[in-house]
């Protein structure tokens, strides 16, 4: 059984400020393109559809579109909702979509039903699971103790009818501890969000949504198959692709990718601006990108941006790295490249400049607490 792995589409997402709509429509017509050369028996879509739990009526336009063009090709789709959705708004319909095997997944409830495909191994059961957090599992598990991410999911794969000795395949929406995060993820608290891989042992394949940077995490079969566009500049360097998985018999499962090619991809380019506007340097880029512009300049250019789209007019953003800019960060602040620190340790630095004195437990509680609450609504 072969099968497509997608996430992350973020249907109306804006990166900074420029919509993203062209490009979705460009590169779903990519996807549509190469699932009807690869001909499988099913796509799952890995939650975040949208980029906001309330979508534009553009977004929402383009994605029934992709599902029309689908469902005419006669394919089972599997669809859960991400962090970025509205798992109420996603399910709409979902009882009547399943007449053109288009399957949602309802609002998390406490059970997780099985799909059942079938091909000449047998039976392949597909569940799907969508984004949740430990309070909303909570409440079905009175009697059990959920604190964690980790507790939630094992939760819920627990009260899942799954057999073992078939295949399975879970569609989920999570963070799976030790895997590698983007700038254009939400990141939650202290990490708070990790969920062990453990917990998806019984299942032949997982196929993962939220994180953007195509990979695996702990084993090849549990896979984050990416978003299908970059949404940031710490996404340059991504391969961006469509994972294909084939289920032969039991234990059985390979997995391959299909690269997809955007209308126009990111770019960073970096020097002063003399150089970056001499024809020279630009003659040979592709000057339709979307660009990130590092000026090295000591002085600020004046209306550099004006300027600079005369050239790139995709400049998405940009920014100056010299003695001033590199001097802006205390010695002390100075980070590995790519760590982040949390909002809370943010918090907390912040209170230790003004008060000369470190958090007490109770209020670092109180703050994280107070910080999830805000994460959680934005």
């Amino acid at each position: 059984m072969k099968l497509i792995h997608l996430s992350d589409l973020h249907i109306g997402k804006r990166v900074n400020e420029f919509s993203m709509i062209e490009d979705q429509k460009y590169i779903l017509n990519q996807i549509l393109e190469i699932i009807r050369k690869e001909e499988p028996d099913a796509v799952l879509i890995a939650g975040d559809i949208y980029d906001k739990s309330v979508p534009s009526a553009e977004a929402v336009e383009v994605f029934d579109d992709f599902l029309v063009s689908l469902a005419e090709a006669e394919l089972p789709v599997f669809l859960i909702s991400g962090n970025h959705d509205s798992a109420e708004r996603l399910s709409f319909g979902g009882r009547i979509l399943e007449k053109s095997r288009i399957h949602v997944s309802p609002v998390y409830h406490g059970e997780t039903a099985p799909v059942t495909l079938r091909d000449s191994w047998g039976p392949v059961r597909v569940f799907m699971l969508p984004f949740v957090k430990p309070s909303q599992v909570r409440a079905f598990f009175p009697d059990r103790e959920i604190e964690t991410y980790t507790d939630a999911v094992a939760a819920a794969v627990e009260s899942m009818d799954v057999d073992e000795k078939e295949r399975n395949v879970l569609i989920t929406h999570q963070f799976v501890t030790g895997s590698v995060r983007c700038e254009s993820e939400e990141l939650s608290v202290g990490g708070t969000d990790n969920v062990d891989a453990g917990v998806f042992e019984a299942f032949d394949y997982v196929a993962l949504g939220h994180l953007h940077g195509p990979q695996s995490a702990g084993k090849e079969t549990v896979r984050y198959c990416g978003s299908p566009l970059k949404y940031s500049f710490s996404e340059v360097r991504h391969q961006k692709s469509v994972t294909v998985l084939e289920l032969r018999e039991k234990g059985q499962v390979t997995v391959k990718t299909r690269p997809l090619t955007p209308r126009r991809d990111l770019e960073e380019i970096r020097g002063n601006y003399m150089e970056v506007t001499d024809r020279s340097f630009y003659e040979t880029l592709d000057t339709d990108r979307y660009f990130h512009i590092i000026l090295t300049d000591e002085e600020d250019i004046p209306d550099a941006v004006g300027k600079l789209r005369s050239i790139y007019p995709n400049l998405m953003r940009l920014s100056y790295d010299n003695r001033r800019t590199r001097g802006d960060r205390a010695p002390g602040e100075l980070r590995p490249a790519g760590q982040k620190k949390s909002p809370l340790d943010l918090f907390s630095d912040l209170y230790r400049m003004q008060n000369n004195r470190e958090l007490s437990p109770r209020q670092a509680e109180f703050m994280k607490t107070l910080i999830e609450e805000i994460w959680e609504e934005g």
